[in-house]
């Protein structure tokens, strides 16, 4: 009997591990963002270096780890970029409503300005659809970079986007100017995509409103 509910067990667990690997390495949706500085946006840009933009939601797990490496980032290259953390707040939210562990993280960070995004209408107007959307202005509001900086949904470490960004703020050419994000839905949290799994295994957690 119990080889045979091993032999049950052991392709559903396959099949649960796969689902939740599948989700991890997902990335999410980003539109279109603009190649120069918008002329009307709630953020003031440094004029003297490059400006970067991070946009949260703030009960999203996932977006952790791109708080993390931000931190890491700028531990290399902080003295040449103003950060900014940009928190997706709804509409008729609470004044608390925002300020989660993850809010709390992104302030215990040296130089980040951390900052509301009521209604996300800054993430629209640079085409940040996905918790952990990063982009990269240079002094005179030319982008830099779009895109992610973690090389999976929750995973810390090394990256193609990280490394980009730290290229560029050094003065180097990047392999790539962009690169995918991983992250729940900014404007959507209810709509982020995660697996059936009904293995037993827990499942990712996705934001909430």
């Amino acid at each position: 009997m119990r080889i045979f509910l091993c032999l049950l067990w052991l392709p559903a667990a396959a099949a649960g591990l796969y689902a939740m690997a599948i989700y991890e390495t997902t990335a999410g949706d980003s539109g279109k963002t603009p190649l120069r500085w918008p002329a009307a946006t709630g953020v003031r840009r440094d004029m003297s270096h490059a400006t970067l933009l991070m946009f949260a939601h703030p009960r999203c797990p996932c977006t952790r780890a791109s708080v993390e490496e931000l931190n890491r980032l700028l531990t290399r290259c902080g003295r040449e970029v103003t950060p900014h953390i940009l928190f997706f707040t709804p509409e008729n939210a609470g004044a608390d409503w925002t300020q989660t562990e993850l809010w709390r993280s992104a302030q215990a960070i040296p130089g980040v300005i951390v900052e509301n995004d009521p209604d996300g209408k800054i993430a629209k107007q640079f085409g940040a659809e996905t918790s952990g959307y990063v982009v990269l202005y240079d002094s005179q509001g030319n982008l830099l970079y779009q895109g992610g900086i973690t090389g999976g949904r929750g995973h810390a470490g090394d990256n193609l986007g990280e490394s980009a960004i730290i290229s560029l703020l050094s003065g180097g050419q990047p392999a790539a100017k962009n690169a995918p994000v991983f992250g729940c839905s900014l404007l959507n949290p209810e709509r982020a995509s995660q697996p059936e799994i009904t293995t037993g295994f827990p499942s990712s957690i996705s934001c909430t409103k």
